[in-house]
């Protein structure tokens, strides 16, 4: 099999046999939902990365850990998770007031898209924050990380048709917030 075409438990199990080629392919192949996944819990882009990072790390030194080597992804993404989680709650104790910094990639096609992406990002956020923690979960693995109601039951302890509600929800009060935004003209 060509290493290109190789699955996440083929590769974890090269990574437990000191194969560290095998790691960089994981790292390769799961970095750009793990910043997301990231980015959607943190207000800070260069958080986003530090958590990235410390994730990554831990996930080699616990790759003994990953009761399932097909399922690397969801593994870690879990602990992006928790990494972003606990980020959060140190910035939290850490400042009395957060900062919010959002940086857009810039756009050679469109100078103004810039602008208006980095306040679509400011509206997310702000949009998000009304959320409850378990609504913003569900949207964020099902939205962003692709995820099957059924994973995110398990993944949170809920029923299948409980996670469904929550990203109906979730989705009806991100439109609805979104939208009253677009009607003061702010977006």
């Amino acid at each position: 099999m060509e290493s290109g075409a190789e699955t996440d438990g083929i590769l974890v199990e090269r990574t437990r046999r000191g194969d560290s080629r095998a790691f960089d392919q994981l790292v390769r192949r799961h970095l750009r939902t793990a910043h997301a996944v990231a980015r959607s819990r943190l207000d800070n882009p260069e958080d986003a990365d530090d958590v990235c990072q410390e994730a990554f790390i831990r996930a080699l030194e616990r790759i003994d850990d990953c009761r399932n080597p097909d399922g690397f992804r969801s593994w870690l993404l879990a602990i992006v998770r928790n990494t972003a989680h606990n980020r959060r709650e140190y910035e939290r104790v850490r400042h009395a007031t957060p900062i919010d910094t959002v940086i857009a990639l810039p756009s050679r096609d469109d100078p103004f898209a810039d602008a208006r992406n980095a306040e679509l990002r400011v509206h997310l956020t702000e949009a998000m924050k009304h959320l409850t923690e378990l609504q913003r979960r569900v949207l964020v693995l099902y939205d962003l990380e692709g995820w099957k109601h059924s994973e995110i039951a398990r993944e949170l302890g809920i029923s299948t048709g409980s996670s469904r509600v929550h990203l109906h929800v979730a989705r009806r009060n991100m439109r609805k917030r979104l939208s009253s935004d677009l009607a003061l003209g702010s977006l």
